[in-house]
């Protein structure tokens, strides 16, 4: 029979994994968020950015309740966290730790390069992680692309459904994650079952593991970009507008970039 203490310790262990989990999709807004939106045209000047366009929006009502609820988490729990951990390592340290955390992001990268028939720009991918894994120091260093003109191609399953004529569907803000689409959300799921932990590993290691490593990448992006969207939470007359809108242009400029 189980014994009280046993019982116990179970529950305290699915307590931690619990915390594990919220906290693991907490901090996944933060780059939504810290990105903030595309910038105003009537100041940069750019004649291929379109502001104040309007868009059809049938979520409106979650988008709008989630928009807030997720600056409540930035502004509680995410950005004084961050702060914090800017005030105890340097710039230059984070800088190189942002690294890290994008040299081991490769997978995602890599692979929708291929899905998009990019092969030069995924064998750039697979030789900037070797090259960075090893001459620059696993990674932290980004020696791949001064010394050997090998730049990074940012690519997701999201794009690559539009590469291939999918639309994005309604805009849609999640909880807890930021502004994204229909489509992109599901690419999100894909883009995040790359991850070689959640088929090598049981569940029960990976998914904390994954957590811890999401917290990491998301507290030093947000310590480096600390001031950012408070610049457009002041200038911004509408800021849920304003996101939504630099978060669809920034995907549709990505889209045609991506065109056949």
């Amino acid at each position: 029979m189980r014994t009280l203490k046993q019982t116990l310790g179970e529950t305290t262990e699915v307590k931690k994994l619990l915390i594990g989990v919220l906290l693991f999709s907490a901090v996944c807004a933060s780059r939504a968020l810290a990105a903030g939106p595309s910038p105003d045209p009537l100041k940069s000047g750019s004649p291929d950015q379109v502001s104040g366009e309007t868009y059809a929006d049938p979520l409106a009502p979650f988008n709008e309740k989630m928009f807030w609820f997720n600056l409540k988490v930035d502004k509680y729990v995410l950005r004084p966290v961050a702060t914090g951990y800017a005030d105890v390592l340097p710039e230059d340290v984070r800088k190189h730790i942002g690294n890290f955390w994008d040299n081991v992001g490769v997978i995602p990268r890599f692979a929708n390069n291929l899905f998009q028939l990019k092969m030069a720009r995924a064998g750039e991918e697979v030789g900037r992680f070797f090259i960075n894994s090893t001459l620059g120091g696993v990674g932290f260093f980004d020696v791949a692309d001064p010394w050997f003109g090998l730049k990074e191609h940012e690519e997701d399953f999201g794009l690559t459904l539009g590469h291939y004529g999918v639309d994005m569907g309604p805009y849609l803000v999640l909880p807890l994650y930021g502004p994204s689409s229909v489509r992109d959300a599901f690419g999100r799921a894909v883009d995040g079952s790359m991850n070689p932990m959640s088929y090598t590993l049981p569940w029960y290691i990976s998914l904390p593991s994954q957590a811890g490593a999401t917290v990491a990448s998301v507290v030093n992006y947000r310590s480096l970009n600390l001031q950012l969207f408070e610049d457009v939470d002041r200038y911004a007359v509408d800021l849920y507008g304003a996101v939504q809108d630099g978060y669809i242009q920034r995907r549709k400029k990505k889209e045609a970039d991506n065109t056949f």
